[in-house]
Order: structure tokens, then C-alpha cells, then sequence
């Protein structure tokens, strides 16, 4: 018999029994392979996510690969058997927003795979088509449970417009993080470094294109173009800024407590600094993500450090939360 997790509410969960749903017209039936959790999967279960941005009582997972099994009525056949991973934000597709390509600032309201919407910590998950995107036939799936968080990182990587030849930098070393290494490496930087507040994540900066690591508290540099904050600390934003020459670029991807002291405005207008932010990809950003994953630019795989069965669903939220750094990405397998 295959299961689902189900939160019924803040801190209490139940494993029960799946029975895959029909897809819908416009629909896909995908057999998940692997989900990942990461802080807000945490947030959700401790019941510390905003108002509106979770329904309980949910199957979470937003962060999944899988393989498409059946469709519904008006989605192509060729979608069967294929590899696949899905964005999560159920966009309506025609407010004005949508139509600008912004869907994650859909007007209509915040609907998410895993958040409002059942997600992937089951054996199958049923969504809407046109949220897939399809990957090569010989393209690891276990790996690929890590494009959701890789678009959003692509999301930022698009905005940093990163260039050949400028100095770049990444604050934070989660996730995020070493993502966001491997996608500015490839814009061939004249230097790329990495701040964090453990030295064990410096050699995997290097590995994934980095030139240079250093701690936060160690003397940093001030004349980066380019910087990605993806730590998710107001002290990491205001790191990150004092990086950048005058002029730079800051693209903001960590979501700190609410209230937490900001970037000092004054600063920003004397140093002309660009400050943009990211929540969530648009399609645009998972193409991406998904492309230089498809071309061996982006390589998940070295993040994952453990795989869990969804029975230990509850064992897996403490080990993302628990701050041991032998533990990296966390996937549950249906």
C-alpha cells in the first residue's frame, strides 16, 4: 500500500494511506521519486508560516522529481513515461501580472504546491500540465528533487545579470548557497567568493567554481559587481551589501524574521547600489534552471546527505532543523 504524509495541524502529522486521483482535464499524474524538505517545509509543520501561505490540513512537498504516469484530457500522450519536475505556484495566467511573465506575483491570490495545494510527500501528486518541465531521458531524478530550489536561485542569477569578467560573491553556504555557486561559475568570473560562518563548506565552494572562501567575521573586500544573498539573515543582507562597490548589483533570495533591522536606505542611495529580491521562479527561471541542469552546468548531487522513506517524515523535519553540518539536503522517498 503506497502513503502520503498529512499535517493535520502545527506539529501533528499522520503517514496514511494513497490512492492516486484521476488527473483532470489540463492534468498530469506523476509518480514522485523524491521530494525534498528544506526551512519553510519546517516552518509549516511547527505552524510558523504567514497566514496564507499554508492550509492546513495539507500533504506537503514542493520541492519534487517524478515521472509523469497518466493525463487527462488535452495534454499530450507524449508526456507519459517522461522525467519531469513541476513549478509550484498555481499562477492564474491571466491577471496582469501573469501576462508580464511575473507569475509569482500573481494577483489573483498565493496558491503553491505543498503549501495551499496537496504536494509531493506521496506516492503520485496530480497538477496542472503546464507547470511541468520536462528533463532528459538519462537525467538523474534523485538529483533532480533539487531543481525547485535551483530556480529560485536561477531567479536571482537572471536578475544579478551577471556578466563575464566581473567579480562576484555568494553570502550563505546552504543550499542556496552552493547553488548559487555553480550558476554564477558559469558566467566565468574573474573571481568568485563565497562568505559563510563554517569553513567546512570551503571546499565544496571551490569544487563548484569558487576562488576564494572566507568566513564573515574574517576582513571581506568591498569592490564585488555582482552578489547573491541566500542565508536568509538581516546580518547576511547587510554583509552582503557591504561587499559591492559602488554601483553594484544585490539580488536578495533569504527570507529574514519579520521585523528584522534592514539594509541602511541611506547607503543604498549614496552607493547607488540595485537591490532586487526573489520569491519563489517564474517559468522563465525554472527554463533555466533546468536547462544548465540538463547541460551538466548545475550539479545537485554532492547537496544530497540523506534519503529517508516517508515513514520518517517527522525524524527528517529535525534533522533539517537541527543544525548538525554533516546534514545537507534531505529527501524522502515515496
Amino acid at each position: 500500500m503506497s502513503s502520503a504524509v498529512v499535517v493535520e495541524a502545527p506539529g501533528a502529522h499522520r503517514v496514511v494511506a494513497h490512492e492516486p486521483a484521476a488527473p483532470g482535464p489540463g492534468e498530469a499524474l506523476v509518480r514522485v521519486h523524491a521530494v525534498g524538505i528544506c526551512g519553510s517545509d519546517r516552518e509549516l509543520y511547527q505552524g510558523n508560516r504567514p497566514e496564507g501561505y499554508v492550509r492546513y490540513p495539507l500533504t506537503p512537498g514542493h520541492e519534487w522529481s517524478g515521472v509523469v504516469d497518466t493525463v487527462g484530457a488535452g495534454v499530450p500522450d507524449s508526456l507519459v513515461g517522461r522525467k519531469v519536475v513541476g513549478e509550484g505556484f498555481r499562477n492564474c495566467q491571466v491577471c496582469e501580472r501573469c501576462h508580464a511573465g511575473e507569475t509569482t506575483l500573481c494577483t489573483a491570490g498565493y496558491e503553491e504546491t505543498g503549501f495551499t495545494q496537496p504536494g509531493a510527500m506521496a506516492a503520485t501528486l496530480v497538477l496542472p500540465a503546464r507547470l511541468l518541465h520536462v528533463l532528459p531521458d538519462d537525467a538523474d531524478l534523485t538529483a533532480a528533487a533539487l531543481l525547485e530550489p535551483a530556480a529560485c536561485v536561477a531567479a536571482a542569477a537572471l536578475k544579478a545579470r551577471a556578466l563575464a569578467g566581473e567579480r562576484m560573491a555568494v553570502v550563505g553556504t546552504g543550499t542556496l548557497g552552493m547553488l548559487a555557486v555553480q550558476f554564477l561559475a558559469a558566467h566565468s568570473p574573474a573571481e568568485l567568493l563565497v562568505v559563510g560562518t563554517r569553513d567546512d563548506r570551503a571546499a565544496l565552494s571551490r569544487r563548484f567554481g569558487a576562488t576564494d572562501f572566507r568566513l564573515r567575521d574574517a576582513p571581506l573586500p568591498d569592490d564585488i559587481d555582482v552578489v547573491i544573498e541566500t542565508a536568509g539573515s538581516a546580518s547576511a543582507a547587510r554583509t552582503a551589501a557591504s561587499l559591492l562597490r559602488r554601483g553594484g548589483r544585490l539580488v536578495l533570495t533569504g527570507l529574514p524574521p519579520a521585523g528584522a533591522d534592514g539594509l541602511d536606505p541611506t547607503d543604498l542611495v549614496v552607493r547607488q547600489l540595485e537591490v532586487q529580491t526573489v520569491f519563489g521562479a517564474a517559468p522563465d527561471a525554472w527554463a533555466h534552471a533546468v536547462r544548465a541542469f540538463g547541460a551538466g552546468l548545475l550539479d545537485p548531487s554532492p547537496l544530497v546527505t540523506h534519503e529517508l522513506p516517508l515513514e520518517r517524515f517527522a525524524e527528517a523535519i529535525e534533522l533539517v532543523g537541527a543544525g548538525d553540518p554533516k546534514v545537507g539536503k534531505v529527501l524522502l522517498r515515496p
